[in-house]
């Protein structure tokens, strides 16, 4: 009997140290570095800025570029470094009430197995697996409770730096509230639009109203995704992001799950219009950043978390990185797939949508005003120009013949198009958006 008594608080108090992770360990923990090659057993010390410091086996204090650490350990680090934070400034009371609600669920757990061994003394030989399955079930979900507390809480998008992106352009609206940072625009950029596709399927760009409900949202708490969803595998309808200067950046494969950029379908800024004539980004707008700033956004993923201009940094498999102040950031590639390999951030789907082409919500809608057309063959897009507000001119070469389309919009929501023939004659269509 006392040996099976001292068997249970040993399984108990093991449980309980596991469940304790976050706390002072008594092994030393194997790291996990990008470069395979490396294999170091070492205890966290601290994280300062973008340094890691361990003390190994020798115990020597070694110190490492966070950078350096696979995804996993990046996360584990900063958990640590948020939990040591958090005792540093003596945030007491939260992390009592929480520690003992699970101790709690722990001890009543052993007082129940040790009162089911005091019921086998006494003869009641069938109540002990009872209360021994209830016993280990309350130190279980005491040992769950405990571990799940000390989750990773990112930090919260700062609004007033949301605002100074997103405020430098002058067509850009924000708003927000408890839960989003909303931008609205009307989905047109200040720069040239279309020239140089070649795989064109015979859109134009129009103006959208993302203002109200219809604007695009950030997320103000961005949250780590347990699984981070592959663009690769999702997204292939709606934007991903949106870029600083209120465009919609699309996932980089069009829905047929091609590179839109090999294909040629991409004008020169990494844009194309949807059949809703909508003008979208399928690449990051790196553009951007001289308008933005150096080291500053060029967008922001639905997810809540920024998009960077390319780096130097080393960058985990979904082409972003942890920092220094409990934030996570993607970065842009050269190479496919450009931005965004991976949502890191947890996002809603759209319960209407599936994968591949699911769709994240709260998502800004279009409304088109014309019959989406179909793509024309050899086509290549070789001007567009902006000579009064709301009016534009495109044109497209097949082989030699070139071809020209004049149209624009009033304030009351009337659309017309004149089509121009090579040899000068045209035809016109019009359009009311209701």
């Amino acid at each position: 009997m006392k040996k099976l008594i001292v068997l249970l608080l040993i399984t108990f108090f093991t449980t309980n140290l596991y469940a304790h992770e976050y706390g002072h360990e008594s092994t030393m923990k194997v790291w996990q570095f990008t470069d395979l090659e490396k294999n170091l057993k070492a205890d966290f010390i601290e994280k300062i800025e973008e340094r890691v410091y361990l003390i190994n086996e020798e115990h020597n204090v070694v110190i490492f570029n966070i950078s350096e650490f696979t995804d996993q350990e990046q996360q584990y680090i900063l958990s640590k470094a948020n939990w040591i934070n958090t005792i540093n400034n003596s945030q007491e009371t939260q992390e009592l009430i929480t520690i003992n609600y699970s101790r709690i669920l722990m001890y009543l757990g052993v007082f129940v197995i040790l009162f089911g061994l005091f019921k086998l003394r006494r003869g009641n030989k069938k109540q002990i697996v009872a209360y021994s399955l209830i016993g280990m079930s309350l130190i279980l979900v005491g040992c769950k409770s405990n571990v799940s507390s000390k989750g990773i809480t990112m930090a919260p998008n700062n609004i007033a730096y949301l605002e100074s992106i997103f405020g430098v352009f002058d067509k850009v609206n924000t708003r927000y509230d408890d839960t989003y940072f909303y931008i609205e625009s009307d989905g047109i950029p200040a720069h040239e639009m279309m020239t140089g596709i070649t795989n064109w399927q015979q859109q134009v760009p129009i103006n959208h109203d993302y203002s109200g409900d219809n604007a695009w949202a950030i997320p103000l708490q961005p949250e780590l995704a347990e699984q981070p969803l592959s663009t690769k595998d999702n997204f292939m309808k709606g934007a991903i992001a949106i870029g600083a200067n209120g465009i919609p950046i699309f996932n980089p494969l069009n829905n047929r799950g091609e590179d839109a950029n090999a294909i040629g379908e991409l004008d020169k800024y990494g844009g194309h219009c949807g059949r809703a004539d909508d003008y979208h980004y399928h690449l990051p707008p790196t553009h951007l950043q001289s308008q933005v700033g150096n080291n500053k956004p060029i967008a922001y993923a639905l997810d809540g978390f920024p998009v960077y201009g390319e780096t130097s940094e080393q960058l985990d498999e979904n082409l972003g990185r942890f920092t220094s102040d409990s934030t996570y950031q993607y970065h842009a590639v050269k190479e496919y797939p450009y931005l965004i390999a991976a949502m890191k951030g947890k996002v809603k789907i759209n319960p209407k949508t599936e994968a591949p082409e699911n769709e994240i919500m709260p998502q800004a809608k279009t409304r088109g005003v014309r019959p989406d057309l179909r793509p024309l063959r050899d086509a290549e897009i070789i001007g567009f120009e902006n000579p009064e507000t709301n009016q534009y001119i495109l044109k497209y070469k097949v082989d030699s013949s070139v071809y020209s389309i004049n149209y624009g919009w009033d304030t009351n929501g009337n659309y017309n198009y004149e089509f121009i023939n090579p040899d000068g004659t045209a035809t016109h269509s019009s359009y009311k958006r209701k």
